[in-house]
Formats: C-alpha cells, sequence, structure tokens
C-alpha cells in the first residue's frame, strides 16, 4: 500500500527549528515534487542547497529573511495565523543557488521543491498582496483561493502553490477531479500534495485519493499541519462541521498546465440549481 498521509515528524534540529515534513522522491511515490515544513523561532535558521532543483519558500506564518547568496528578502510574511486569510509573502529560487533562511519573528515555513530541467531563473520575491484571490463554488463547495505560483506564471519552470480556505461542512477539490494523463490538451499530468491545517487546530478533514479502476483508493481522516500525497486518482476533501480548514497544495509535472478532468458520475454538481440542492 502507498503510504498517502504523513502526520508531523516534529524532529528538532536546534533550539530554535523544528523539522514537522519532509517529503523527497525516496521517501514518498512522487517523481516531481518535494516539501519541507518547518517551525521556527527568532534567529532560527534553514539552509537549502537546490542543485537540480527550484523551491517556493512560503511563510505560512511569521516573519523571515530569504537570500540566496546574492539576493537577500528581509521581512518576508504578513500573518500570525494562516486563518486571518490574509495572502501571505513568498520567495522563489532557481536550481544551482543555495537558500539561507532566517526566522525573524517566529512561524511556520513551507518549502515547496520540483525539479528543473532548464535553465536557471530570477530569484524573486512574490508579494502576498501580487497573489491572485478568487473565490469558487457554491452551496457547500465554496473555498477561498490565494494563487502564489499559478500555470500562467513565468516565474517557475514547473511549480504551481495556491492556498485554499474551506469553511465548516465545505468540499473541496470537488466535484472529485484528476490530473495525471499527460495528455494535453484534454488533460495534464501534475503530480500534487497537499499541508493541511485546522480552525480549532483539534478539527479533522477527511480527504480520499482514489483511481477510476480503484487499485488506488484510500480515504483519509486528516489532522492539524498533516500532508496529504496525491501521486495521481481524484482527491475531493470533506471539512467537518465546526472546523475550517486551510490547506496549501504544490503541484508539479512535466508541462507547468493545470487541465483537470472531472469525475463523470458526479460533474452534473457544478451546474446544478438551487432546488437540486
Amino acid at each position: 500500500m502507498v503510504q498517502l498521509k504523513r502526520s508531523p515528524i516534529r524532529f528538532k534540529i536546534s533550539d530554535s527549528v523544528e523539522l514537522l515534513q519532509h517529503i523527497t522522491k525516496e521517501n514518498s511515490p512522487l517523481h516531481y515534487i518535494e516539501a519541507q515544513v518547518f517551525k521556527m523561532n527568532e534567529g532560527g535558521q534553514v539552509v537549502t542547497e537546490l542543485k537540480d532543483k527550484e523551491v517556493c519558500v512560503v511563510a505560512l506564518t511569521g516573519s523571515y529573511q530569504v537570500s540566496d547568496g546574492t539576493v537577500t528578502f528581509d521581512d518576508v510574511g504578513t500573518r500570525s495565523s494562516v486563518f486571518e486569510k490574509i495572502p501571505t509573502d513568498s520567495v522563489y529560487v532557481s536550481k544551482g543557488k543555495t537558500v539561507t533562511i532566517t526566522c525573524q519573528t517566529a512561524g511556520n515555513i513551507i518549502l515547496c521543491y520540483s525539479s528543473m530541467e532548464g535553465a536557471a531563473k530570477e530569484t524573486q520575491l512574490i508579494k502576498g498582496t501580487e497573489n491572485l484571490v478568487e473565490h469558487r463554488g457554491k452551496y457547500n463547495n465554496q473555498r477561498l483561493v490565494h494563487n502564489i505560483l499559478d500555470d500562467q506564471s513565468t516565474i517557475s519552470e514547473k511549480l504551481l502553490v495556491v492556498e485554499v480556505y474551506t469553511d465548516q461542512a465545505n468540499w473541496s477539490s470537488y466535484p472529485p477531479h484528476k490530473h495525471d494523463q499527460d495528455n494535453l490538451p484534454t488533460e495534464s499530468f501534475l503530480e500534487e500534495t497537499y499541508y493541511h491545517e485546522m480552525n480549532p487546530t483539534n478539527g479533522f478533514v477527511f480527504q480520499r485519493v482514489y483511481t477510476d479502476d480503484r487499485l488506488l483508493d484510500e480515504t483519509m481522516e486528516v489532522y492539524n499541519q498533516d500532508m496529504v500525497i496525491v501521486p495521481r486518482g481524484y482527491h475531493p476533501v470533506s471539512v467537518a462541521e465546526g472546523y475550517d480548514g486551510y490547506y496549501l497544495n504544490i503541484m508539479a509535472g512535466p508541462t507547468k498546465f493545470w487541465k483537470f478532468h472531472n469525475e463523470i458520475d458526479h460533474e452534473w454538481i457544478i451546474n446544478r440549481t438551487k432546488e437540486e440542492k
């Protein structure tokens, strides 16, 4: 069985830095995506050598200095809780560089990696004010979206990064959709990960990952700071009553284009009327 859910490992690197999540090509079924989540106190430092990878450093909470050795950005970050629903700052760095992240105000960061094949790109600060903010869905399928790196962005080569808020008793990534076929313009192949947080933190959501042939079919109870890996298949999320859900998606594949396919049995939900609700 493929392990799709990862609970926080809470590995203490130093007095100021704790590793919460560590997903690599070696410990997961993913070929393009890697990820790390760190809890950091003021003065804590993380260094990552990119080699053949690109990274988007997202300040989930707190503020940070981020440097590639040549360019340095200070005070990266905008919020003390993801549930403030304020778009946050991020920094993109491409392959061949070494990134140093120093915590200025305590919080959590996520490092979103993808393999990179082309020429190196410019290091860039992605301000929260530059995020495209969208409201998607209707009825009990509503969510708030902050696009950090969408498929139209030229900042990254392969990486797509997005934040999604789903209120209590709502569904997300729904109707069930997938993007596991490299068959453009019909469908694109993009691996995906979900980093989840809950408000209050003792809440949970359900996430199912499954394929048409059901050779992959897992339904998981997901808690605060868990990550879910989606190597292929449909991947809907259901948020329990009384708790609000947040997740950060990382997507990457051979082509940076998000073209998904809804499960046919449930596609009617998109155009249903209020009377059909």
